[in-house]
């Protein structure tokens, strides 16, 4: 049986534990040198003398250590390994000229690793000329060739998009003008609907425009393989649709596309085939071998690869024939009055609505519409022109863009946010499901993306409160945690039998969650108007039908997919003005 032994060496600190793990390491203790102290004084497993006993994991008061056991179908070496006792990832990716292969699986398992490696950022460990010999039966044989001596071009839209403004300084066209090797610099911005923009200094722009503006930049250059890493996020519903279909006329002849992506609805509508991506986060990742796009994300979603005969996760996930549908009258337990915002040139117009108890309200619409302002109204954030707004209710609010600057732990943070930090209960409920077990002792300022958002979910639903308001809850998440989190939501409404207003972009993560929705229209920074609450199939219908798709379960998981446009599946549920799934 082949192992992998992580340490942690960030959360590793022998001065707290005095080295536990090699006291208590049976192979040491009968003479062995299986765990030893390494020249920066962390521990070092040494992974061919461990006989995966689970003591020194167990007992690890830190949790800084991690002993798996490889899939026996593993048959090759890692392709690369950031050092001793560290992550490595198996296989990699095929780029296809013609077609467009998404990525799917987990935060931290080697998505981002792998498209590091196909672009030359990172070269394997076994360097660039075993490399090249490792893969001479395959495809990426002569990719590698290519690429280690500068013979293909690539074009690579980064994950971290926020970062753009802190590597260059001026206006959006000066970059765009840079790196238009195709000369569509017109049409392309013209397509991703920043045109508007292009005399607007990046540092200036929002974070949606900032991810239009980076895929713009990947897709301007003349490359013959462009990597996209998670292009939807920022991004709203119709935004995400206009970039899938964008996404889908690059891949031609002469030119592949890879896409890393979380949301399972626009994953399915831009990819042809997919590649699944298993393993452990932050221990190891193993990409599979090629699959098409609805049996890949189907396979992906039920945890079993039967080619492999792999299964790398317990259970399997469905979706539910619906949470909605089987929703109850419950009582009304707040108005909010009929109201008006003006914000700049923005006008938000707000009609009379109401909230019901144990009831989950989903909000849609586009960037700019003013989704958070009226989210912000209800949380007392910002007051209404002419009145005031008092629900009368406690309220609990997650707001959109997270602060980390807190010294406190992340224990410290949540126990003086409930007396029932201790509780067998709150931990099944809330610290378990949000996997926050293992940053418990990590400082707050210290948190990555995706666990400031979990930590920022649990403060949110921990709090004594009638009304929780969540604005973009799934963002940073992966499809497994957006999937849990719904869960999560809706026990908690149930057993403190409250309620809550949710804000979110991604389709599949509001159909798990809402049993009604808000839907927002009007002109993104000039106006937004918000009609009363709509039911599910009535609300989902009036969003469709205004981005023209249509929309129905996959037979295997329930799962919600986009018809293809002209589909005879498509012309009937518009025919039948049922643009929603039933």
């Amino acid at each position: 049986m082949t192992r992998v032994a992580i340490v942690k060496r960030s959360k590793c600190n022998p001065a707290k534990c005095d080295y536990l793990c090699i006291k208590l390491c049976p192979v040491n203790r009968t003479g062995g040198e299986c765990i030893t102290k390494g020249e920066d004084t962390k521990p070092y497993i040494e992974e061919d003398l461990c006989n995966g006993c689970g003591i020194c994991t167990n007992r690890c008061p830190l949790e800084a250590l991690d002993i798996v056991n490889l899939p026996e179908a593993l048959k090759e070496p890692p392709i690369h390994r950031y050092g001793r006792n560290a992550f490595q990832l198996f296989n990699l990716p095929i780029p296809k000229p013609g077609k467009v292969i998404g990525i799917i699986g987990r935060n931290g398992i080697g998505k981002t690793t792998a498209l590091n490696i196909l672009s030359g950022n990172l070269i394997p460990q076994e360097g660039k000329e075993a490399t090249i010999k490792r893969y001479s039966t395959s495809p990426l044989g002569d990719f590698f060739k290519k690429l280690y001596k500068n013979k293909i071009k690539l074009a690579y839209k980064p994950q971290r998009v926020e970062q753009i403004p802190e590597n260059f300084n001026g206006k959006v066209k000066d970059l765009l003008k840079k790196v238009d090797e195709k000369n569509k610099l017109k049409e392309y911005t013209e397509l991703l609907e920043i045109d508007k923009i292009l005399d607007t200094n990046i540092k200036e722009i929002s974070g949606g425009e900032l991810q239009r503006v980076a895929i713009a930049a990947a897709a301007l250059k003349d490359a013959q393989v462009i990597y996209f890493d998670e292009p939807s996020s920022y991004l709203d519903i119709k935004q995400r649709l206009k970039i899938a279909q964008f996404i889908r006329t690059l891949a031609n002849e002469n030119t592949a596309v890879i896409v890393v992506e979380h949301d399972l609805v626009t994953l399915d509508y831009m990819a042809d085939l997919i590649h699944i991506v298993y393993g452990k986060p932050s221990v190891y990742g193993v990409i599979s071998g090629l699959k098409s796009s609805r049996p890949g994300i189907n396979t992906y979603l039920s945890g079993f690869l039967r080619e492999e005969n792999i299964r790398f996760r317990d259970k399997e996930i469905k979706f539910c024939t619906h949470a909605h549908s089987k929703q109850v009258e419950t009582e009304e337990i707040a108005q909010w009055p009929k109201m008006q915002k003006k914000l700049g040139n923005f006008n938000l117009d707000i009609q009379q609505g109401s909230i019901r108890e144990r009831q989950v309200v989903g909000i849609l619409g586009s960037n700019g519409i003013g989704k958070t302002s009226f989210m912000k109204l209800l949380a007392g954030e910002i007051k209404p022109d002419q009145l005031e707004v008092d629900l009368k209710l406690k309220i609990s609010y997650k707001p959109q863009y997270l602060k980390s600057e807190s010294e406190e732990t992340v224990e410290q943070l949540l126990k003086k946010e409930t007396k029932e930090y201790n509780t067998k209960s709150y931990k099944a409920m809330i610290i378990s499901p949000l996997e926050i077990d293992h940053i418990l002792q990590k400082q707050v300022k210290t948190l990555s993306g995706g666990e400031l958002q979990r930590v920022s979910i649990a403060l949110c639903l921990s709090r004594g409160s009638d009304l929780i308001l969540m604005d973009e809850p799934s963002a940073y998440l992966d499809i497994e945690q957006r999937l849990t989190l719904a869960k999560t939501i809706n026990k908690v409404i149930e057993t403190k039998e409250i309620s809550a207003l949710i804000i979110d972009h991604d389709l599949v993560f509001m159909d798990s969650l809402s049993q009604g929705l808000l839907v927002f229209e009007g002109e993104p920074a000039v106006k937004g108007i918000l009609h009363k609450p709509l039911t599910m199939e009535d609300g989902m219908n009036k969003l469709l039908k205004e981005l023209k798709i249509t929309m129905r379960r996959d037979e295997e998981n329930q799962r919600p997919r986009i018809n293809k446009l002209a589909s005879q599946m498509d012309k009937k549920q518009k025919k039948e003005n049922k643009y929603y799934y039933s």
